[in-house]
């Protein structure tokens, strides 16, 4: 791609795959510049990149910026993603658990699983918003991880429910509690635009993966744990989730970093943490700040929030069949064993985490920083294979096929994130608000639609909820182009006004 020069004193700035004007006063950068360490000034505003960069992207940069990645990425990648597999691992588990015998031990033959998703969703849609915002009051260091303390002790309880009333209960406060980890490690991740989407989609399918984990766990504990000590395999996934997500929780504690502007990590030295703080200046990534009135103004009358938000609601509303383990129920109807049941629609997972990592990659290198195509692939084939299951009179090897691959849009949770961060970048509450409200949003519509369309009755054929998807999927399609329109007029629009300057 060739770039035009604008003027001396300007930058470029690729806008999916075009290029805007972003003007650089030579002044600034000076006056800023001689506030660092020597060691900041080894970050560069527009890295070169070179083939290495659709490898990795730290390969194009100085030793000085790659040594910090290195441990940027060591703990607080690692951190996030141990972290968002524990959450998946104890939000799934009732899944697993349903269709091991949770279902016949409690008696669970109307829509309970219906209620004990929807229970953790409104929990969920309650803390989402406050807790982003009091992560721009307080540090993020300590609230995450004690909220991940409190989820943890909160799983293993499960195991000693009678009632479907009980259960409800507890997933209402368990989704509370991990109502902080997805929106609130998305607002934390502090990484530049060519390195965002790897991450925030490496951290996504960590997720995922904690989604396969629980079913190899169940399909494990059943055949090894049924029984003993007087618990069933399904109480006991509860119990040995709890053990595993605890200290995970309680290490976010010692290694987690906060945002750069109020850092006090003890791996990271006073110039690598002047070195976070220049990225993200070079990003226009704006420090935390109030929330005035003139603030909420803007932010509620600009397009950010609600586009990007309807996009969000299109992506998590359109896979997962409203957290109705379908897959499972079908293999369960065509008499394959609770071994089978749990572990085949792990490939499905398996299947959508190679394809996360293909949309990260592809989004940052092949398509130059725009998120949309990956969106709109995505979305194609949610309508091919949701319209087949729709029709569901279809081949048995066609069938599998929609199973295993119908998971695959998963995968652009990471890319929607990474859009918001670098629209809203500067300004940091918006950017928390927005965030949240995405996540927000999306969940409040979990809450009620899976109970009109996602029935547990209707199961393993669901009509009306792969009726649903095809409209969803042709929804996110329609939004991600209209975000992108909207995007490139906003940045052209901006470098007009810098070059009038």
């Amino acid at each position: 791609m060739t770039s035009k020069e604008i003027s001396p004193t300007k930058d470029t700035v690729d806008i999916d795959g075009d290029v805007a004007a972003k003007e650089t006063k030579e002044t600034e950068i000076s006056d800023v510049e001689s506030t660092h360490t020597p060691s900041s000034s080894h970050v560069v505003k527009k890295p070169k990149q070179t083939w290495r960069s659709y490898f990795w992207d730290t390969f194009d940069k100085s030793p000085e910026e790659r040594r910090f990645l290195f441990k940027l990425d060591a703990v607080i990648l690692t951190f996030a993603s141990l972290g968002y597999f524990i959450k998946n691992l104890d939000q799934m588990n009732v899944n697993s658990a349903f269709v091991s015998g949770m279902k016949e031990d409690l008696g669970l033959y109307g829509n309970e699983l219906n209620y004990m998703i929807t229970c953790w969703t409104v929990g969920y849609v309650v803390g989402e918003i406050p807790s982003n915002i009091l992560l721009t009051k307080v540090r993020p260091s300590i609230w995450i991880p004690a909220c991940e303390v409190l989820w943890s002790v909160l799983t293993i309880l499960l195991s000693k429910c009678q009632t479907a009333q009980q259960v409800y209960v507890l997933r209402f406060f368990i989704g509370l509690a991990e109502s902080t980890f997805y929106p609130g490690m998305q607002y934390v991740i502090g990484n530049r635009k060519d390195e965002l989407a790897k991450r925030s989609c490496i951290f996504h399918a960590s997720g995922t993966i904690g989604n396969m984990f629980s079913g190899y766990l169940m399909a494990g504990i059943y055949t090894s744990m049924d029984g003993k000590d007087g618990f069933r395999g399904w109480q006991w996934l509860f119990i040995i989730n709890t053990i595993i997500s605890l200290p995970i929780a309680i290490a976010g504690f010692f290694f987690f970093p906060d945002v750069p502007e109020i850092s006090r990590a003890w791996w990271l030295g006073r110039d690598e943490i002047e070195l976070a703080k220049k990225r993200m200046r070079f990003e226009g990534r704006a420090d935390r700040g109030s929330y005035t009135k003139a603030k909420l103004r803007k932010i509620f009358t600009s397009w950010h929030i609600y586009a990007l938000t309807l996009l969000y609601v299109f992506f998590n509303n359109g896979v997962g069949y409203g957290s109705q383990p379908a897959f499972a129920l079908w293999l369960k109807q065509e008499a394959y064993s609770v071994a089978a049941v749990n572990s085949y629609p792990t490939i499905a997972s398996a299947v959508a985490v190679v394809f996360t990592y293909v949309y990260a990659w592809t989004s940052d290198s092949v398509f130059r920083g725009a998120r949309w195509p990956p969106m709109v692939f995505s979305g194609v084939v949610n309508i091919v294979t949701n319209t087949s299951l729709a029709v569901w009179d279809i081949p048995v090897g066609w069938k599998w096929f929609c199973y295993i691959f119908g998971m695959i849009g998963g995968g652009i949770s990471g890319l929607t994130f990474a859009w918001a961060h670098e629209i809203c970048s500067d300004d940091n509450e918006e950017r928390a608000l927005v965030v949240g409200t995405m996540n927000e949003m999306a969940y409040v519509v979990q809450a009620w639609l899976p109970l009109i369309v996602w029935q547990q009755v209707d199961g393993p054929r669901y009509q009306k909820g792969f009726i649903t998807m095809v409209f969803i999927a042709a929804g996110l399609i329609v939004t991600s182009l209209t975000i992108r329109v909207l995007h490139h007029r906003e940045r052209a629009r901006k470098a007009r006004s810098m070059s009038v300057e």
